[in-house]
C-alpha cells in the first residue's frame, strides 16, 4: 500500500505534539518525499484487517483564507517552469473537453482575480453537494454533466477550467474542521480544495464551499486527486470504516 496521512513537511514547524502513526498489526514501513512535496509511506499489508492511524496537536493562526483580489495573470510565456504542469490535463481534469465551454463563459471576463472568482462562482454553483454522490472515478467533465459530487469534485471541475483559461491549478488533500463555521451535522471526512497560480504565488481556494475558511491542514497537492489520494492499494484491498476528528483545542 501506499500512504498520504502525513501532513506536508512545511506544516512541521506548527506542530505542538508529533506526529503519531500506529499500525495494528504492527508492520514495517518507510516514507520517502515524492515529486509535489509530499509524504508517502509505503508498506506491505498483511492478510486480514489492518488499523492505521495519525494524531497531533497543531498551531493555527485563527485567520481565514486570503483571496488575491489584487492579483495579477501572468502571460503563459512568463510563468515558471515548474508551474506549467498545472496548466496540461491530467487524469481527472479532461482539459480538452471542457477548454470550449470555458472560453465560451469565461472568454470576456476580466482576467486575474475577476476570472478566477467567476470560475469559482460557477463550480460552487454547477454542483450539487452529497456525500452519496462519491464516485471515484468521476472526471471534471463527468461532474459537469451529472452536475451531483462530493468535495473532490467541485476541485476538479474548478482547476479544469482554470486551465482551459490559463490559471495554473493543482489539487490539494487535507483536514478541514468545522472552525468559525456552524457545526456539520455530517461526519467529518478529509477534504479536498485547490490552488490557483496568481501574482506569483499560489493561493489556497475552496469551490464546494467559496467561502474563506479557518484551519486548513495540508496534506499532499498535486495534477488532480490521484497525486493526493490518502491511500492506493496494489491489490485487493477493502475500506470497512474510517473515522476523521478535526476540532479546536
Amino acid at each position: 500500500m501506499l500512504l498520504q496521512v502525513h501532513l506536508r513537511p512545511e506544516l512541521r514547524k506548527r506542530l505542538k505534539t508529533p506526529e503519531k502513526l500506529i499500525f495494528d498489526p504492527p508492520v514495517p514501513f518507510r516514507t520517502y518525499t515524492d515529486s509535489f512535496g509530499n509524504i508517502c509511506t509505503r508498506l506491505i499489508a498483511p492478510r486480514g484487517d489492518l488499523k492505521f492511524s495519525n494524531r497531533f496537536v497543531i498551531r493555527d493562526d485563527g485567520k481565514p483564507d486570503v483571496m488575491p483580489v489584487k492579483a495579477r495573470q501572468a502571460e503563459v510565456d512568463d510563468l515558471p517552469d515548474d508551474v506549467m504542469v498545472y496548466l496540461l490535463g491530467s487524469r481527472y481534469c479532461d482539459t480538452d473537453k471542457l477548454a470550449t465551454l470555458a472560453w465560451k463563459k469565461f472568454g470576456k471576463v476580466k482576467r486575474g482575480w475577476p476570472l478566477l472568482k467567476a470560475i469559482l462562482d460557477y463550480s460552487h454553483e454547477r454542483i450539487k453537494f452529497g456525500y452519496s454522490h462519491a464516485r471515484a472515478d468521476r472526471t471534471a467533465f463527468e461532474g459537469h454533466e451529472e452536475r451531483v459530487g462530493v468535495c473532490r469534485d467541485y476541485a476538479h471541475l474548478a482547476i479544469t477550467l482554470c486551465r482551459c483559461m490559463n490559471i495554473p491549478a493543482r489539487y490539494c488533500t487535507g483536514y478541514l474542521g468545522d472552525i468559525g463555521v456552524p457545526l456539520d451535522p455530517n461526519p467529518m471526512d478529509f477534504s479536498g480544495w485547490f490552488e490557483a497560480y496568481l501574482g506569483g504565488k499560489w493561493h489556497t481556494m475552496d469551490a464546494r464551499h467559496n467561502h474563506p475558511r479557518i484551519g486548513r491542514l495540508l496534506i499532499a497537492r498535486g495534477r488532480d486527486a490521484t497525486d493526493a489520494a490518502i491511500s492506493t492499494a496494489f491489490g485487493n484491498a477493502e475500506l470497512k470504516r474510517f473515522d476523521i476528528l478535526t476540532k479546536e483545542v
